[in-house]
């Protein structure tokens, strides 16, 4: 069934399914259909041009179909770089674990066996350093996976 569904695949089945690839990319987070909708349509205007030769059987399509998402993924990656890499004014942005780094507090929690606790804003952190009484002050040197690394300040 799948064959015969193929096989029947002309040049505007081709263009409907890049017209329907390219609304769906508007309805979904990131930039992935956008290059098979291109491909498709690209392949669509292809078979336009070559649907009377013999050698542009569905199987030569979709061969031609994946060749060309390929293309336009590399192009589309190369033309478009990911935003990701740019420089920002807050590198610590949604990171806020980070951005105590450096920061003094009062332990609410002595230090005891190298844990401990400390109250910094309005939440209270788990802290990991050496043995201190509460009411110490202390200063974070590092942070992660929801715990402080701190010192004597």
């Amino acid at each position: 069934m799948v064959v015969q569904w193929f096989a029947g695949f002309g040049a505007w089945n081709w263009m409907i399914l890049g017209t329907v690839l390219l609304a769906l990319e508007i309805l979904t987070p990131g930039v992935y259909l956008l290059w098979l909708g291109i491909a498709a349509i690209l392949t669509g205007l292809l078979s336009f041009a070559l649907w009377e030769a013999g050698f542009w059987v569905w199987q030569v399509q979709i061969l031609v179909f994946l060749a060309l998402s390929i293309v336009s993924v590399l192009v589309g990656r190369r033309a478009f770089p990911t935003t990701g890499t740019a420089d920002t004014d807050q590198p610590l942005l949604n990171q806020r674990e980070l951005q105590l780094v450096g920061r003094t507090a009062t332990l609410e929690e002595p230090i005891v066996e190298g844990r401990g606790r400390v109250r910094l804003g309005d939440t209270l952190w788990r802290v990991s350093g050496p043995d201190l009484p509460a009411g110490a002050r202390v200063r974070v040197v590092t942070a992660g996976n929801g715990e402080l690394g701190v010192e004597p300040a």
